[in-house]
């Protein structure tokens, strides 16, 4: 072919109209997630570990009334004869079982008041005072209202001022903790005694009942104010509420994020600050919520037990939940059945007082006895490695 003559393009054979692909959709297989066994081995060293716990509670248990039945002896009382009475007395009577239920109410939101701040490594000791101002706050609302306002919203009124004058209450030592670097265990307990000198000062001369008897005590709440009975008996709805608060305390612990935070922040809060976690917030919201369940305790005592304020309005309540969260480890169902304990032994010091001519002051020492045993002996002690 020279220069000279065109290129000859080849031809194009047709082929037909061009058929689109369609894209095949791939459906993703689902992936078996595998759940987490736990291994029959550590099923059964959790076990153990339980039973052992409690062999360990019920020796120191059983080793503080031996020794408590050895004082017995040395005042010549048979302590089979006396601890005889106390079951009977206290357990064989419904109303001494009322008493008891009554008692242990308040003061188990008072030790939740302790279980939650300890969750985050705080020791709140001011449950005394919690309790106090919740029921000086509620006792304010009753003042206030004056009547005017009956039934159950008077009740929630009473209840929501209490719990956010305890909470308040407990939130300010959480705040002097964060801004100033003092320990909340002091500045819980040194506010005791201040809560106590302002029921003392309302009680002594702004509340005081001129129509009264002339002690120092408010004037009596209104019927429509008082917490309903079950079943006409004294146990009161209160009740109800301190076990419902300790559910709910034990759900929020195990299911929810907070729960986990706060655990976090207990096991090593400088390590918390470094994760990012907000461990400011996280002391005051526990301080919170745990001040606002004592002073539901003392909603509880004022709106369904003694329905003024006085002198001697839950005194020593505070104390004993403290004692009572620490003996249960801080858990809070744990907790809740180391408040009916100490409540049944309070209770039954009337046996001890009555029908075995025992000084009333004995029932504190069967107490401090049974608290030294579980505190001293019932927990494993560690063996140093050699």
């Amino acid at each position: 072919m020279s220069v000279n003559e065109p290129a000859v393009l080849p031809s194009v054979v047709p082929v037909g109209p061009v058929v689109p692909v369609v894209p095949v959709p791939v459906v993703p297989v689902p992936v078996p997630v595998p759940v987490p066994v736990v291994p029959a081995v550590v099923v059964a060293s959790r076990q153990k570990a339980a039973l052992d716990s409690t062999l360990r509670f019920l020796a120191a248990f059983g080793g503080a009334l031996t020794f408590f039945a050895l004082l017995m002896l040395i005042k010549g009382v048979n302590p089979f004869v006396a601890y005889k009475d106390m079951v009977v007395s206290t357990l064989g009577d419904s109303s001494q079982i009322a008493g008891i239920l009554v008692r242990a109410t308040p003061i188990v939101l008072a030790a939740l008041a302790v279980t939650i701040p300890a969750r985050a490594g705080l020791i709140n000791v001011g449950g005394e005072g919690q309790l106090i101002i919740g029921g000086v706050a509620a006792m304010g609302v009753s003042l206030l209202n004056n009547g005017r306002i009956a039934g159950p919203l008077s009740l929630v009124l009473m209840a929501l001022a209490a719990g956010v004058a305890g909470g308040v209450w407990s939130a300010i030592a959480a705040v002097l903790r964060l801004r100033i670097g003092i320990a909340e265990s002091v500045t819980t307990l040194l506010m005791n005694y201040i809560a106590l000198d302002v029921m003392y000062f309302l009680i002594y001369d702004r509340w005081k009942d001129r129509a009264g008897s002339g002690q120092p005590a408010t004037r009596p709440i209104g019927a429509g104010e008082h917490l309903p009975l079950w079943a006409g008996k004294r146990v009161h709805l209160g009740l109800l509420l301190a076990l419902v608060s300790a559910l709910i305390i034990y759900l929020l612990f195990r299911k929810t994020s907070w729960g986990f935070r706060l655990r976090v922040v207990g096991g090593n809060m400088e390590a918390a600050k470094r994760s990012g976690l907000n461990v400011s917030s996280l002391i005051i919201s526990a301080m919170f919520v745990g001040g606002a369940l004592a002073g539901l305790g003392g909603f509880t005592q004022l709106a369904g037990a003694e329905f003024k304020l006085r002198s001697g309005f839950l005194a020593g309540y505070g104390y004993v939940a403290f004692l009572a969260s620490w003996l249960a480890r801080h858990r809070p169902i744990g907790v809740t059945a180391a408040c009916v304990l100490l409540s049944t032994i309070a209770i039954s010091g009337d046996s001890l007082q009555l029908d075995s001519k025992l000084p009333a002051a004995s029932v504190n020492v069967l107490m401090a006895l049974v608290l030294l045993g579980v505190f001293g002996f019932s927990k494993k002690r560690k063996v140093a490695a050699t």
